[in-house]
């Protein structure tokens, strides 16, 4: 494998008020904290707040397209919510090798979704699945 122990990547995005519309139409998950600014007035966040799976879903972009990249799948990933996401916050989402299993072709990464403010709003470990190289013909 051609991965080490400190490999990083990361990534950034703005979160938009669409991004919130869409990933509620795709996951079905209308709660009100989402999708309802006078009910979200209402709580203790005062507005609306991401989806924490949305927040989640950048962590997917970075591993699949980024590092470990194409080809990688999932195997599992920990998630633990640290503070909430605001329409218009951008967010860095920052994967780092911290164990590597070249039998069973694993990396095990250090995850985490950063905001603008360099708060840490999502932090977890994810395990990808590297795909077997292929053999020149």
């Amino acid at each position: 494998m051609d991965f080490a122990v400190g490999d990083a990547a990361a990534f950034s995005r703005t979160i938009t008020e669409t991004d919130f519309t869409i990933f509620a139409g795709l996951s079905g998950d209308y709660n009100p904290i989402h999708v309802d600014k006078e009910y979200a007035r209402e709580t203790f966040f005062g507005e609306r707040i991401s989806h924490g799976l949305l927040t989640a879903s950048f962590l997917s972009r970075l591993l699949g397209m980024h590092l470990p990249g194409p080809g990688s799948v999932y195997v599992s990933q920990t998630l633990t919510f640290k503070k909430p996401v605001y329409i218009g916050d951008t967010i860095t989402a920052r994967a780092e090798v911290i164990k590597v299993e070249d039998e069973k072709r694993l990396l095990t990464l250090a995850t985490t979704c950063l905001n603008q403010h360099g708060e840490i709003v999502l932090d977890g470990e994810g395990v990808m699945k590297l795909p077997k190289k292929e053999r020149n013909r």
